[in-house]
């Protein structure tokens, strides 16, 4: 009998302290209220309005040219010197890159040949293009129309593929037109190549001597011109045609005395139907262009030779940096210790 008092009284020790929690406790529970409208956002309505404040775009209409003329300052500080147009300034890309960027290049390993046809008249030139790794470029362009006809054919050489990318258009009139791109290189020597028409989406020099701010000269058979350039010009556009005769001619690049960099030796059966014109890059100082008509007396040609981009950074007070790089400095030199 004590055994259960005992047992009761324990329960209700322990129910006390709880009974006393519910006495105290407040008879309604107020709760703060909460908006479901405001609280549950999807993505697309959620904004942070000082986020927006901060990022939102200044009401003056000049803050976005300002930003189209810095990122027009560091393409141009890459690789974009400027073409001077007549009476204002224009910064056209560089031909070599044009071509380039428009079609992927083709790997062409020392000794092979690549060719390129196009069957319709449409195209009535088109532009070549080639470069290396660094290593020399030697190489022969054909154009066939037909079996056994090449009205035009190219001989190519550069000494520095990458520094120097060549680049020319070759008049295509009347279809169907073959580029034939032949290697004559080592095979330790390959090089990229690629060949696309012209249209209006590539910004090249005209085929037209009236586009020219200088006089053409007339090159006789045997003679020769040269062209130097200041060191702030960066490429220069070359334009040869005749009034209907044969073209045969040579172009050499010269940096210095009997320094060659590149050289191209170019024929074409109408010098007045098939013009040729060409780009020749020429980074640094002392370049000086120069035309050799390899014809006879019989057979002379217009020449129009002058700067196609001009590096607008360049100073004359500035230092030319040569030498060697810090890349690998102290790695191969033999330790004493």
């Amino acid at each position: 009998m004590r055994t259960d008092k005992n047992i009761v009284l324990l329960l209700i020790s322990s129910l006390h302290p709880a009974s006393a929690f519910l006495l105290n406790a407040p008879k309604t529970l107020i709760l703060p209220s909460i908006s479901l409208e405001s609280s549950v956002r999807t993505y697309d309505t959620y904004t942070n309005d000082n986020l927006s404040q901060r990022i939102s775009r200044p009401g003056d209409p000049s803050y976005a040219q300002s930003l189209e003329d810095r990122l027009a300052s560091i393409e141009s500080g890459r690789r974009s010197p400027s073409f001077q147009a007549r009476g204002s300034e224009y910064y056209a890309p560089n031909l070599a890159d044009q071509i380039f960027s428009n079609r992927v290049p083709i790997k062409v390993q020392g000794g092979s040949l690549k060719t390129w046809t196009y069957n319709s008249a449409a195209v009535e030139a088109v532009h070549v293009g080639m470069k290396t790794e660094g290593r020399p470029l030697d190489a022969d362009i054909e154009l066939w129309q037909g079996p056994d006809n090449t009205p035009c054919k190219l001989r190519v050489y550069v000494e520095d593929g990458a520094e120097r990318p060549f680049s020319c258009m070759i008049a295509t009139p009347r279809g169907p037109n073959t580029i034939a791109l032949r290697n004559i290189g080592h095979l330790e020597f390959p090089l990229d190549a690629t060949v696309v028409a012209d249209t209006p989406d590539i910004i090249a020099p005209s085929t037209s001597m009236r586009e020219f701010s200088g006089e053409p000269l007339i090159i006789q058979g045997g003679a020769l011109r040269t062209y130097p350039f200041e060191p702030s010009v960066q490429s220069v556009q070359v334009l040869l045609n005749t009034d209907g005769r044969p073209l045969n001619a040579r172009i050499e690049l010269l940096q210095g005395p009997n320094n060659i960099k590149q050289v191209v030796e170019l024929y074409t059966e109408d010098g007045l139907d098939r013009p040729f014109m060409m780009v020749i890059e020429t980074p640094g100082s002392g370049n000086v262009v120069r035309v050799v008509n390899t014809a006879t007396v019989e057979f002379p040609l217009t020449a129009g030779v002058e700067a196609y981009s001009i590096d607008s950074e360049y100073s004359d007070i500035e230092p030319v940096l040569g030498g060697d790089t810090n890349d690998g400095f102290m790695t191969s030199r033999r330790s004493f210790f």
